[in-house]
C-alpha cells in the first residue's frame, strides 16, 4: 500500500524580546504580510494578553478576542481577524487584569482551541510581551522556534541574555535566533550579535544563531502613525526589503521533523517550570 505523504506542519515560531522598545511588534506583524505575500497561510498571535496592540498598529477593529474563548464564550476560528495582505490576526485583550498571567485552566483551553488551527496554517508567529513575565516565558517555551529581537542599546542586550538565561535554565531551551533591529549597517548589526553571543557562548550551553538585520528606516514612524503594515505602505524601503529578505529566508530552510502530527504548540511539560 502506498504511504500518503505527510502534511507539512505549522512554523510556531515565537518573536521576542528582553525589553521593551526593540520593534518587535512590528517585525511579527510585517514579517506575517510578507509570508502572506509569498502565498504562505500565515498567522499573527497577539500573546501580549494585558497590552494587546498588532490590530491597532494594523488598523483592526475585532470584534472579540483572546479574552472572549478564554471566557468560554466564542471558539478560537470565531475571532480571526483579516488582515492586510491576507494574514491573519488572532487578537488579544488589552486592560482585562485576568489576561495578565494565565492560569493553568486557561492554558489548557488555549491549548485545545489552537490545536484546532494546525491543518489551516503554515506559520504561526506568537508577538510576546516584552520581559520575563509568567505570560512571556510560556509562550517562548511553548515554541518551536525563538526569534529574539535586540537593537543597539547596551540595555537590550543585557535584558535578552537574561531572557535566554531563563529559558535555558527553566524551560530547557537550547536554540535560539537573533534577529538584530534598528541598526544603520550590517556590519553594526554583526557587531550587537557578536556581543550577545560572547555572554552566551561563555556562560550558557546554549545555540545562539545570526539570523540577520533589520535596518533603521524612517518610513516606519510614518506607517505606524497611519496604521498601516510599513510593507504595505512603503514596500521598498529599508526595513521592509530586510523583512522580505527574512521571510525568504525563513521559506527556504528545511525543517527537523521530530514531532508527531500536531501543532506542536504546547506540550504538557510546559505548565510547571523545571526547577533550575
Amino acid at each position: 500500500m502506498a504511504t500518503l505523504p505527510r502534511k507539512p506542519k505549522v512554523r510556531v515560531i515565537a518573536v521576542t524580546s528582553g525589553k521593551g522598545g526593540v520593534g518587535k511588534t512590528n517585525i511579527s506583524a510585517n514579517l506575517a504580510y510578507s509570508l502572506a505575500q509569498k502565498k504562505k497561510r500565515a498567522l499573527v498571535f497577539d500573546a501580549d494578553t494585558g497590552l494587546a496592540n498588532i490590530d491597532l498598529l494594523l488598523g483592526l477593529t475585532p470584534k472579540y478576542n483572546l479574552y472572549h474563548v478564554l471566557a468560554g464564550e466564542k471558539r478560537i476560528e470565531e475571532i480571526l481577524v483579516q488582515g492586510p495582505g491576507g494574514l491573519m490576526v488572532l487578537p488579544s485583550a488589552s486592560g482585562i487584569l485576568e489576561m495578565v498571567d494565565l492560569t493553568s485552566g486557561q492554558k489548557m483551553t488555549l491549548l485545545t482551541e489552537l490545536n484546532t488551527l494546525r491543518d489551516s496554517l503554515d506559520y504561526m508567529l506568537i508577538d510576546t510581551a516584552a520581559g520575563v513575565t509568567g505570560n512571556v516565558m510560556y509562550f517562548n517555551a511553548a515554541a518551536r522556534e525563538i526569534i529574539v529581537v535586540v537593537s543597539p542599546e547596551p540595555t537590550s542586550l543585557t535584558d535578552a541574555y537574561a531572557l535566554i538565561k531563563l529559558l535555558f535554565r527553566h524551560h530547557a531551551k537550547k536554540r535560539f535566533r537573533v534577529l538584530v533591529n534598528m541598526v544603520k549597517t550590517a556590519t553594526e548589526a554583526k557587531e550587537v550579535y557578536s556581543r550577545l553571543s560572547e555572554a552566551t557562548d561563555h556562560f550558557l550551553n546554549v545555540s545562539v544563531e545570526y539570523l540577520g538585520y533589520i535596518l533603521w528606516d524612517d518610513n516606519l514612524p510614518k506607517a505606524v502613525k497611519k496604521q498601516v503594515a510599513l510593507m504595505e505602505l512603503y514596500p521598498q524601503s529599508p526595513a521592509s526589503r530586510c523583512i522580505a529578505r527574512l521571510a525568504d529566508k525563513l521559506c527556504k530552510e528545511e525543517i527537523d521533523d521530530e514531532s508527531d502530527g500536531n501543532i506542536e504548540f504546547f506540550w504538557e511539560g510546559i505548565l510547571v517550570p523545571r526547577d533550575g
